[in-house]
């Protein structure tokens, strides 16, 4: 199979086990949102810790203590994702899957806006189109809501800023994982002995298979990841910005028709004009690649002396 077809299935991997998520954390009950959370951080460690010693890469150690940046710049990712992953399963777990969903549904949006107001980076035309019709999606969603959708801004900020601090940071998936597993591993342990003491822990309280799927959150935080990973070095960038909303449609998708959450007609006409412009991103996006590919492709090449 050609490696790019291989990269191709590793993504649509990745993003349909992101968007089936919503169908795993209920099932999590009667565990709290942030007894969840905990359990997540510290059997996702365990997760990564196996998947590295099976390759036997550790040299990236010595190499990341000698950079504090690094180090630095991982510990703000894992508070970060932190603060993401607890709102999305406090979403899930409370009949807000829909929004949640538009959370990462406007992140491409959010994440040009970084790049304007942070990086410093001029808009074509029809990417400040795009960001404007995100914006006036959140307005409308607000006056059918009757308040700020903050659980999808809060979602889509916090995963445009993970993945800035993340490119900026320049470490590998599963190593950049460790590391940050391993600032939140302390405040998970603290967190759970203490419910424990308070006699207020799920863990092996309601039964066996409830326990397994508390570890097993660690397993599928861990398991996307690493196809993502095995797709970005597999396509170009163009093919996962288009892989990455099969997430949120999946998301969508479970909100609607398996939680049977309610979508009037004002809730349909926001989600309506974030999808109109994702496909201006989207075009905008497309076009602007094949360009770059023809300009490359009829470059002349330099003649020589």
């Amino acid at each position: 199979m050609p490696e790019s077809r291989r990269g191709v299935l590793y993504g649509i991997a990745a993003y349909s086990m992101w968007g089936l998520f919503p169908l795993y954390w209920p099932l999590l009950k009667p565990s709290g949102a942030l007894e969840i959370l905990a359990h997540r951080m510290a059997w996702s460690l365990v997760a990564v810790l196996v998947i590295l010693a099976v390759r036997r890469h550790w040299s990236w150690i010595r190499e990341l203590l000698r950079t504090p940046r690094k180090l630095g710049l991982l510990a703000l990712a894992a508070l970060i994702i932190t603060v993401n992953w607890g709102v999305y399963i406090y979403a899930v777990n409370t009949g807000h899957v829909v929004e949640s969903a538009l959370g990462y549904f406007i992140n491409p949006l959010v994440s040009v806006l970084f790049g304007v107001v942070l990086l410093k980076e001029r808009l074509r035309r029809p990417q400040w189109a795009a960001v404007g019709l995100g914006a006036l999606a959140v307005v409308v969603l607000t006056l059918d809501y009757g308040r700020l959708p903050w659980i999808a801004l809060v979602l889509a900020m916090s995963f445009g800023t993970y993945g800035l601090v993340k490119k900026t940071a320049q470490v590998g998936a599963a190593e950049s994982m460790a590391v940050e597993t391993l600032v939140l591993l302390l405040p998970a342990l603290g967190y759970l002995l203490y419910l424990g003491g308070q006699g207020q822990s799920t863990f092996g309280t309601a039964g066996a298979g409830h326990a397994l799927l508390l570890a097993g959150a660690g397993v599928i935080t861990a398991v996307p990841l690493l196809c993502f990973t095995a797709a970005a070095i597999r396509v170009p960038l163009t093919t996962i910005g288009l892989l990455q909303y099969i997430a949120p449609v999946l998301q969508f998708l479970c909100g609607v028709f398996i939680a049977g959450e309610v979508m009037p007609a004002s809730r349909w006409a926001g989600f309506a004009i974030v999808w109109l412009a994702l496909s201006v991103f989207t075009w905008d996006s497309l076009r602007t690649a094949h360009r770059a590919r023809r300009a490359a492709v009829e470059k002349p090449e330099p003649v020589p002396a």
